[in-house]
């Protein structure tokens, strides 16, 4: 199961939403949650690959960012939001999504309730 996060580094809104993705990416990296962070820069100076790598390490983030300067992405998503969280199942699909702050604990159940169906139907 992916969370996928998009966000940009000069977002206070993604900044605020930052400590809660990465706490879901500890607490259930081990049950099969795999967190992966998509960077679409809103402003020309975040197109800059270094303020992303500076920023991202400054700000904590330890799980993998792709760099989304071209918006390809960010268009496959057909996202308008940052920060925006995908929750995808094994399968691919899309199960849950959230835009902007505040959805934290509605996205921690669908994470641990998509956890439990998955694990129950791998037995």
């Amino acid at each position: 199961m992916v969370l996928i996060d998009f966000w940009t580094y000069s977002c206070i809104n993604c900044q605020r939403s930052l400590p809660h993705v990465e706490a879901w990416e500890t607490a259930y990296q081990k049950d099969g949650l795999v967190v992966a962070g998509v960077s679409t820069p809103e402003f020309a100076f975040e197109h800059v690959v270094s303020n992303g790598s500076s920023a991202a390490g400054s700000l904590g983030v330890h799980y993998p960012v792709a760099v989304d300067n071209d918006y390809s992405t960010w268009n496959a998503y057909n996202n308008e939001y940052w920060p925006a969280e995908y929750l995808i199942d094994p399968s691919g699909h899309v199960r849950a999504y959230d835009f902007g702050e505040g959805g934290y604990s509605t996205m921690e159940s669908n994470i641990r309730d998509l956890l439990t169906a998955n694990a129950l139907t791998w037995l």
